[in-house]
């Protein structure tokens, strides 16, 4: 089944020309099924490469999805254009009664300020406390893993001395976990910050559960019991150039920037890299689609308010 998204939406275009099943709002209506309804808060400034990206790895899956997109409305990007938002973002003004079976909240370039100083961190904090009794399941990416365990868990970020950027070599620790269901034993995600989240911090928090590590780039996949939190400190939705844009970006502007680790071959710029963490990355959206959310969540989401997670 497909995932549902307005016809219009610039992603739709490029995921129909790369053979993925996606399906108009138009046609997804005459269809007598409920699909997931799923919301996703894009924090990042090129807001439709990181739709597309979401959208890709969201559509493999038998289910029929409903997407829905956000922004903040106490701070507004200016890497996008005003009519592209408001023609499909909508704010939690307009969300806050609604309810999802889940939610995707995505990275933001604002890693090196503490978390009270960033612009939009209150209506960040009162959307994280709603979706408590509103959402199933969140998926929390980057930064955003790094933001919801400090406010629901008081887990801090730390510091780098060097930015963690490139692809680096995980393994997972609980290869029962649902999550990682079909996981190779070590498999690739890409990286890209300037701040960690570390194992003792997350170990000393009853409830939360690390399952998937790398010995380079520490954490990588931690959740609550009922998964109904789960955090990715890595990028598995990436394009197979989007460090590359980011390495020439900066290298352009002067500023400095090491090679991405492990990503173009020979560690030479000038060459293309090899992608090897879709099939990764795919597998980890599919799992919590299928396993955190639709095996999980009530067919009536008014019952998401009697089931509130402490």
């Amino acid at each position: 089944m497909p995932i549902k998204i307005p016809g219009r939406l610039p992603a739709y275009a490029v995921l129909d020309k790369e053979n993925i099943f996606v399906m108009t709002v138009e046609r997804a209506i005459t269809q007598d099924i409920r699909p997931l309804k799923i919301l996703i808060l894009n924090l990042m400034p090129t807001k439709i490469a990181t739709e597309t990206q979401l959208l890709r790895r969201l559509s493999n899956t038998p289910l029929q999805i409903e997407i829905e997109l956000m922004q903040t409305s106490t701070y507004r990007g200016h890497h996008t254009a005003p009519e592209h938002l408001d023609e499909f973002y909508t704010t939690f003004e307009r969300v806050r009664n609604q309810r999802y079976d889940g939610m995707i909240i995505t990275g933001a370039p604002v890693e090196d300020m503490p978390f009270e100083d960033v612009k939009y961190w209150r209506e960040l904090c009162e959307i994280l406390e709603w979706t408590k009794t509103h959402v199933y399941s969140t998926l929390y990416i980057c930064w955003a893993a790094q933001a919801a365990l400090y406010y629901h868990y008081g887990v801090p970020k730390h510091p780098l001395a060097h930015k963690k950027f490139g692809i680096f070599e995980h393994h997972i620790l609980d290869p029962r976990d649902p999550l990682l269901r079909g996981f190779n034993d070590t498999f690739d995600a890409p990286h890209s910050r300037h701040t960690e989240v570390r194992r003792e911090d997350i170990e000393a928090v009853p409830g939360l559960r690390i399952l998937a590590e790398s010995d380079e780039a520490g954490v990588y996949l931690a959740a609550d019991q009922s998964e109904r939190h789960v955090f990715v400190t890595g990028h598995s939705e990436y394009d197979p150039d989007t460090l590359a844009l980011e390495y020439f970006r900066d290298k352009s502007k002067g500023l400095p920037i090491d090679v991405p680790v492990n990503y173009f071959p020979g560690d030479d710029p000038s060459k293309p890299p090899h992608v090897t963490w879709r099939a990764h990355g795919t597998l980890l959206f599919t799992n919590w689609l299928n396993h955190c959310v639709y095996q999980n969540t009530p067919y009536d989401l008014e019952e998401l308010a009697e089931m509130q997670d402490a």
